[in-house]
């Protein structure tokens, strides 16, 4: 007998081999590969204004300024009360004139300190409606939920865009049973025309951010185009829903938007669509300084958002949330010629 084996025959058709799991990344996972003649736009000039605006001082540093404005007033209310009392012994009717002039000056600075504090008072009673309807919606009180709607009823008392609204509301309030039906019939009858106005504003901010983050090209002015934006949008977004504020009111709110921002890390291109306008097609095909326009836009459109969930005096019970992306496609579609 022969023991020579027989030759194999080659094998036809594919050959599967069967690898260990492993935990590395397989090709449909690894990233893209970046585009070197098209750098992935990164929305720098909000970022930096997201920071600017959250930034929180230090705790020395409120006392030293603190202590410099105190040292400053003292300086001048006793060099102001020198020259007065000096002007009147020399010159008695410049040196009274003076004095009135003075007079004045303190009765317009005292008038600005009331605005201010009635622009905090006003911030603090949206605020105090925002959370009582978040508790009655959560907890399904209908007792708390018809104190919201009266307060709400009491806060646009003096509006007349609301008045239709308002005498909606009061006609069929009585057919709601349940809180979470109170404070929709409430939304969309009293608040759904101003959520409709504080879009308007934040499509105007976005495309104001995107041209001159696209035409400008000089430094710094996106930055500043940005911050100006943001701050006259967030004030106008108070104002629609009845929180208006002064200077101090109108930045301690700009403040609370961004570092709410910052904190959540909305203010960078992240996973949804921002991150699809960042990473190519669409800003592949427009220049770089188009695509950080774009982004921008879009950053500011988050900010937009974020002002009206902080301004609104109800939380979004029914109506949506304002989508970013369809803010951004109303905003700029059509901005760069396509």
């Amino acid at each position: 007998m022969n023991d020579t084996p027989k030759p194999q025959k080659p094998l036809k058709g594919p050959v599967m081999i069967h690898l260990e799991q492993s935990d590395r990344p397989g090709p449909d996972q690894a990233p893209p590969v970046p585009d070197l003649d098209h750098p992935i736009a990164s929305g720098k000039a909000m970022q930096q204004v997201a920071a600017l605006a959250s930034a929180r001082p230090s705790r020395l540093g409120r006392w030293f300024w603190g202590l410099v404005a105190g040292l400053l007033g003292i300086v001048i209310s006793v060099a102001a009360w020198d020259f007065v009392t000096g002007l009147i012994s020399t010159i008695p009717l410049l040196g009274y004139a003076v004095a009135t002039l003075i007079a004045v000056l303190l009765l317009i600075t005292l008038g600005i300190i009331l605005r201010e504090l009635a622009g905090f008072a006003r911030l603090r009673r949206v605020d105090r409606l925002h959370r009582a309807a978040e508790r009655a919606y959560s907890e399904d009180d209908l007792k708390q939920a018809r104190q919201v709607v009266a307060q709400l009823q009491a806060l646009y008392r003096h509006r007349p865009d609301t008045e239709w609204g308002r005498a909606r509301l009061a006609e069929r309030q009585a057919e709601q049973f349940d809180a979470s039906g109170l404070l929709g019939l409430a939304e969309a009858e009293v608040l759904a025309p101003l959520d409709a106005l504080a879009l308007r504003e934040v499509e105007a901010a976005a495309r104001q951010v995107a041209t001159v983050t696209a035409l400008v090209p000089l430094a710094l002015a996106d930055v500043v185009a940005a911050l100006t934006a943001n701050i006259g949008m967030i004030r106008r977004i108070a104002q629609v829903y009845g929180g208006r504020s002064g200077t101090l009111g109108s930045w301690r709110l700009i403040r609370a938007v961004m570092t709410h921002l910052v904190a959540t890390g909305a203010v960078a291109v992240g996973d949804d669509m921002l991150g699809s306008l960042a990473g190519g097609g669409i800003l592949g095909k427009l220049s770089r300084r188009f695509g950080e326009g774009v982004v921008n836009g879009a950053l500011t459109a988050r900010v937009g958002v974020a002002a009206m969930e902080v301004c609104r005096p109800m939380p979004f019970v029914r109506q949506k949330r304002p989508s970013v992306s369809v803010l951004v496609k109303r905003a700029l579609t059509g901005l760069f010629g396509g």
